[in-house]
């Protein structure tokens, strides 16, 4: 690797408290230009965030101590790092509640290295360009909505009670993706090809459990939106209209 490469290269925490999982992801990683640094439980994780800039989270979900559920809380109200979650297969509501929580994405054990290394790369790629001015237009940099601001500079969400109210960065992406299709029918296949260029399968509720979220977070009544409305059989549409606007 040379000098640019090490500059350029991302760094990947990965808490998992087995050993030959974390060398053997460690090894695979190391070919592809990715720091690599290791943490066994919360405590090691926590050592690591305050030590140096993470870029992604390879959290597994059983873990000594706190689990990675309850790490997964705490990294959300304390940082804004992509989290990819590892669980054993057959803990499909552990993953639900990972996601309700705020995780990027997440793998079922045992899994394909290359395929986990595809949903970084997706994760990566959108946390670069967010962080790229030159990305965003120069007309415009918020899309604002029934007196609610998303200011794309900063990833802020403004209420209209001017409060900023907290995002995961797939929450982010998935109201961005809403926001840019405001009125359109999107299926849960668009929606995941939008935000995570992927596409869904059988088992998959990524998407259903952050719009929950951004229900929770947003709605007046999330029991009855009016924002983000679902379409039987369909999907979701954002029913409001959306204005772009240049905030100072």
């Amino acid at each position: 690797m040379n000098q640019k490469e090490k500059l350029d290269a991302k760094t990947i925490l990965i808490v998992d408290d087995d050993v030959e999982i974390r060398d053997l992801l460690g090894q695979f990683l190391l070919r592809y230009n990715f720091k690599i640094l290791a943490a066994n439980d919360g405590i090691e994780m926590f050592e690591h965030i305050d030590a140096e800039p993470i870029d992604l989270i390879i959290l597994d979900m059983m873990l000594p101590g706190d689990d990675g559920i309850t790490l997964c809380r705490k990294l959300q109200a304390q940082h804004s790092i992509p989290i990819v979650i590892l669980s054993a297969a057959g803990e499909e509501t552990d993953r639900i509640i990972g996601l309700e929580v705020g995780a990027d994405d997440y793998i079922s054990k045992p899994f394909n290295p290359r395929e986990l290394l595809a949903r970084m790369r997706a994760i990566l790629r959108r946390s670069n360009a967010q962080e790229k001015p030159e990305m965003i237009e120069v007309q415009h940099n918020a899309l604002k909505f029934v007196r609610w601001t998303l200011n794309l500079s900063t990833r802020q969400l403004i209420s209209p009670e001017q409060a900023e109210i907290s995002l995961s960065a797939g929450e982010y992406d998935l109201l961005v993706a809403f926001l840019e299709n405001p009125k359109q029918v999107l299926s849960r296949d668009q929606l995941l090809d939008l935000t995570k260029h992927r596409y869904a399968n059988a088992y998959d509720r990524s998407i259903d459990m952050q719009v929950s979220r951004l229900r929770q977070k947003m709605e007046d009544d999330p029991k009855k939106p009016k924002m983000i409305k679902t379409v039987r059989g369909g999907g979701y549409i954002f029913a409001m209209p959306v204005s772009k606007v240049t905030t100072p």
